[in-house]
C-alpha cells in the first residue's frame, strides 16, 4: 500500500492524510493514456488510416501533417489526443489556454516553433485549449503558422466550430467529432484506475453497484467518473478503523460513492425495463394533469443520465398526442425546447425540459387529432377510398385536361363542373365535394372535444359540417 494510504489507515487520520495528497496529481490525470492502445471509446475517429489516427501515429502523408480541431463534451479525450499528437517523431509540445492566452503568446509560439523547425529539424505541436474563447482577432494570429505549417494546431473546443471557429481556420484545419463514452468504455476506466498503478494500484475494490453509479453520474465524462472515483476513495478510507488489516483491499460501496458525490442512486437501467418504465409514467403523468409527478419522473430521468434530446422528443410527441388542440401552443414549446435542448446541453437543459413538461401537464387535454389520424389511416388500409373528385385533380401538367375528360365521362360526370376557389366566396368556404364518393357523408375522422382551445374550434366545425354537406 502507498505511504498515503498506509499512514491515513495508520493514523485514522483519512482527512489530514488527503491534505498531504495536494503534492500528488489528479487520478484523471495519472491515468490519462500514454498510447492509442490505453485510449478508451471514439473507435471511429481513431479507425486505422483514419486522418487523426495518421497525425497521431506520425504518418502525416506527402504534404505533411494536417491541424486539427477536436470537438466535444468534456472528458471525451480531446486533451489525451493533443498529447498523443505530440508524442509521435518526438514533436515539441506546447500548451495554451484561450482563456488566458493572448496574441503576444500566439506569436512567442510561432517563433520558438520556427527555431525549432530551422535548428532542429522538429515539428511543434501547439494545444490550444477552448479555442471558443479566442476573438476573431486572436484566431487571425494562428492563420499564418497553421497554412504554412509551422506548428501542428490542435484545437479543443465544447462548442460548434462551425460559429465559433473563423472559416479561414476551419478550411486549414481538419474537423474531428468526439463522442461521449459509452458505459462500457467508462466502466472499463474505472476497472482499470482500481488496478493501475499510476491509479489506485489495487488498493481499492471497486464494487459492482458503486461502478454503475459512477458511470451514470459521469454522462459519458471519462474526467468526471475518475474524479468522482479518487473522491469516493477517500470516503471508503475514512471508514477504514484503525489498524485495519492493510493488505486487504478497501471495498469502495454505492454508499462510499453516494457520500462523495452528494447523489442518491438512481434505480435505473437506460436499457432495460427502467428505461421504459419511467418513460411511459413521464408521458402518463403528463396526460393525467399531475405535474407534481411529471417532475418527479423528468427528474429521474435527468439524473439516472438519460439522454436529454430522447426526453425532449417525447415531450414533443405528447404535446401532439394527448394535448393536441385543447392547447396548440403546446406543440410550439415542446418544439422549442427539443432545440434548445440540443444547441445547449446539461444541465441547463433541465430547466428547458421543466418548462415544457409543464405546460403539457397543466393543458387542457384533447387527443381528436390523433384518434382523427388513426382512423383515417385504418380506411386507407381497408381500401376505402375512391378515386379524387374530378374537380380537386391537378391541372398543372401536360395530359391533365385529357385525363380529366376521361374520367368525367368513365363516371357520366358533367366535364364541365369546376373547382370553387375557396377566397372567392363570401366567407371562405366552397360548397363542394372534397372526399372521395365512398366516403362522402360516412366519416367522422376529427371529433372535437370540449376542452380548453378545442372548445372554440366546436362550433366552427359543426358549421363547417353542414356547409360541406357533411
Amino acid at each position: 500500500m502507498s505511504d498515503l494510504f498506509a499512514a491515513a489507515r495508520a493514523s485514522g487520520d483519512g482527512g489530514s492524510a488527503r491534505s498531504s495528497a495536494g503534492l500528488v496529481a489528479p487520478l484523471a490525470v495519472r491515468m490519462r493514456p500514454r498510447s492509442l492502445a490505453e485510449v478508451r471509446g471514439q473507435e471511429q475517429v481513431l479507425r486505422p488510416g483514419s486522418p487523426l489516427r495518421r497525425l497521431i501515429e506520425g504518418s502525416g502523408g506527402a504534404a505533411g501533417p494536417l491541424s486539427a480541431i477536436l470537438w466535444g463534451p468534456p472528458g471525451t479525450g480531446k486533451t489525451t489526443l493533443a498529447h498523443l499528437v505530440a508524442t509521435a517523431a518526438e514533436r515539441e509540445f506546447v500548451e495554451l489556454s484561450a482563456v488566458t492566452a493572448g496574441v503576444k503568446d500566439v506569436r512567442a509560439v510561432m517563433d520558438a516553433a520556427g527555431r525549432a523547425r530551422d535548428l532542429y529539424g522538429r515539428h511543434t505541436v501547439l494545444f490550444l485549449d477552448e479555442i471558443h474563447r479566442f476573438t476573431k482577432a486572436q484566431q487571425d494570429a494562428l492563420l499564418p503558422g497553421v497554412e504554412n505549417r509551422l506548428v501542428i494546431l490542435v484545437a479543443a473546443t465544447t462548442e460548434n466550430p462551425s460559429f465559433s471557429v473563423i472559416a479561414p481556420l476551419l478550411s486549414r484545419s481538419m474537423l474531428v467529432t468526439l463522442q461521449p463514452l459509452a458505459d462500457d468504455d467508462l466502466a472499463a476506466v474505472l476497472t482499470t484506475a482500481c488496478v493501475d498503478e499510476r491509479g489506485l494500484d489495487g488498493e481499492f475494490a471497486l464494487t459492482d453497484e458503486a461502478r454503475d453509479h459512477l458511470v451514470r453520474l459521469s454522462g459519458g465524462d471519462a474526467r468526471r467518473a475518475l474524479t468522482a472515483l479518487e473522491a469516493a476513495a477517500g470516503v471508503a478510507l475514512d471508514g477504514i478503523p484503525i489498524g485495519g488489516d492493510s493488505a486487504t483491499p478497501v471495498p469502495i460501496t454505492l454508499a462510499d460513492t453516494e457520500r462523495a458525490v452528494a447523489h442518491a442512486a438512481v434505480r435505473y437501467d437506460r436499457a432495460g425495463d427502467q428505461h421504459y418504465d419511467v418513460a411511459s409514467a413521464l408521458i402518463k403523468s403528463m396526460r393525467g394533469s399531475d405535474v407534481d409527478a411529471a417532475l418527479h419522473y423528468l427528474a429521474r430521468m435527468l439524473e439516472a443520465g438519460e439522454d436529454p434530446r430522447f426526453i425532449a422528443r417525447r415531450i414533443v410527441i405528447a404535446a401532439s398526442e394527448d394535448v393536441g388542440m385543447g392547447d396548440p401552443s403546446a406543440l410550439q414549446t415542446a418544439v422549442a425546447a427539443m432545440h434548445a435542448v440540443a444547441q445547449i446541453g446539461m444541465p441547463e437543459a433541465r430547466i428547458i425540459l421543466a418548462q415544457a413538461v409543464v405546460h403539457n401537464a397543466l393543458a387542457p387535454k384533447s387527443n381528436a387529432a390523433y384518434l382523427g389520424i388513426n382512423e383515417a389511416i385504418a380506411d386507407v388500409r381497408a381500401g376505402k377510398g375512391g378515386p379524387v373528385p374530378i374537380h380537386l385533380r391537378g391541372s398543372g401538367y401536360a395530359g391533365a385536361a385529357r385525363l380529366k375528360d376521361a374520367a368525367a365521362v368513365a363516371s357520366g360526370r358533367d366535364r364541365a363542373a369546376a373547382y370553387v376557389y375557396a377566397h372567392d366566396e363570401p366567407d371562405a368556404v366552397a360548397e363542394q365535394q372534397y372526399l372521395p364518393d365512398d366516403l362522402q357523408g360516412q366519416t367522422d375522422y376529427y371529433r372535437p372535444t370540449g376542452r380548453g382551445f378545442e372548445a372554440r374550434l366546436q362550433e366552427r366545425w359543426n358549421w363547417l359540417r353542414g356547409r360541406l354537406g357533411r
